[in-house]
């Protein structure tokens, strides 16, 4: 089979370790596996990290990619009520375990170590193939399971956004800020973003933002108070100075569910603006099968499409992950299997 295959981690004087496009042995499922013949790949942020030498237990050779979606091939022994030819899409979330609060030692992310999705076959557990929503493309579908499982978690589970919450989302744009958009939207919160970018404020609209707010302004902080009255929850995928900014905008008992931290630590908390408002500061990443399958059922029911940016075929991987790292996108990148 085709296959994009990492093989050795960053080296000095490389800004990344090269991908490169090969013929490689297609996989066999063992007890529990799965064979899927993609049809479509996504990217993700954590593709370029590993690439950058930025994640833990990296191996070499291996396949990137967490999303994907296609056609079932073959069962591993043992495996119960999947059928071959069933349109599918993969749970990123490996072995998260029997506990919903936190996962087990043994998760990961499919996509390095294990063998990903950048290739025309991949094997996974049964227990992470879900029937695909029918109203979704292979395409949609490939785009959702990271991002759009980390944004319910987050939104959903943590969050507790409910009808007439407002909801701020700063750093518009990205794929899980995307999905946490369009999943308060559909709980019935009035969501408010945040970019540099007074395009990607516009699209957030377009998508069932009420307003947004470019934080190249010095007085951004003031003009979404303004515009706000202030968050119920902040979804926050940035860190840094951001979260204390999101801090200043809290109203009394509201949350902050942080998923990531693009900017880095947080320096500076000034602890009683926390505790004098009662706050909740709720630490989120990826989330359990139950969730992955409730958020499916979220986007058949509203009938809900991710964003995608742009498809590229896998031959030009490359110019898809310039693309990703350059962070000029508006929703997902996807990959098309030949």
């Amino acid at each position: 089979m085709k296959a994009v295959v990492l093989k050795d981690r960053v080296k000095p004087g490389e800004e990344m370790a090269p991908l490169y496009l090969e013929e490689v042995v297609t996989p066999r499922p063992n007890k529990g596996e799965v064979l899927i013949r993609l049809r479509n790949a996504a990217l993700n942020r954590r593709d370029v990290f590993i690439r950058y030498g930025l994640y833990p237990g990296i191996k070499v050779p291996s396949i990137p990619g967490a999303d994907g979606a296609g056609i079932i091939e073959e069962l591993g022994e043992g495996v119960e009520g999947l059928k071959l030819g069933s349109e599918v899409v993969i749970n990123s979330a490996l072995y998260w375990g029997n506990n919903p609060d936190y996962p087990s030692k043994e998760h990961r992310v499919l996509g390095v170590p294990d063998d990903g999705t950048y290739a025309q076959y991949v094997k996974v557990p049964a227990e992470n193939v879900f029937l695909k929503p029918k109203h979704l493309t292979f395409e949609e579908a490939a785009a959702i399971p990271l991002g759009g499982l980390t944004a319910y978690r987050s939104v959903v589970t943590k969050g507790q956004v409910k009808k007439g919450d407002t909801v701020i989302i700063p750093g518009i744009g990205g794929g899980v800020a995307t999905f946490a958009l369009q999943i308060a939207v559909a709980q019935g919160a009035r969501v408010f973003v945040t970019s540099s970018s007074d395009k990607k404020i516009e699209q957030a609209v377009a998508l069932g933002a009420v307003g947004g707010v470019n934080y190249g302004s010095e007085t951004w902080v003031k003009e979404m108070k303004e515009l706000s009255g202030g968050a119920d929850v902040s979804i926050d995928s940035i860190g840094g100075d951001t979260f204390n900014d999101l801090v200043s905008l809290a109203k009394p008992a509201s949350k902050i569910v942080s998923f990531g931290a693009t900017l880095g630590p947080v320096k500076n908390v000034v602890m009683p603006r926390i505790f004098f408002k009662q706050m909740q500061i709720l630490g989120s990443t990826m989330g359990t099968p139950n969730e992955f399958a409730s958020m499916l059922s979220l986007y058949e029911e509203q009938q809900l499409k991710p964003v995608i940016d742009k498809v590229y075929p896998l031959e030009e991987i490359e110019e898809a992950h310039k693309q990703m790292d350059k962070g000029n996108s508006f929703g997902k990148i996807v990959i098309s299997i030949p």
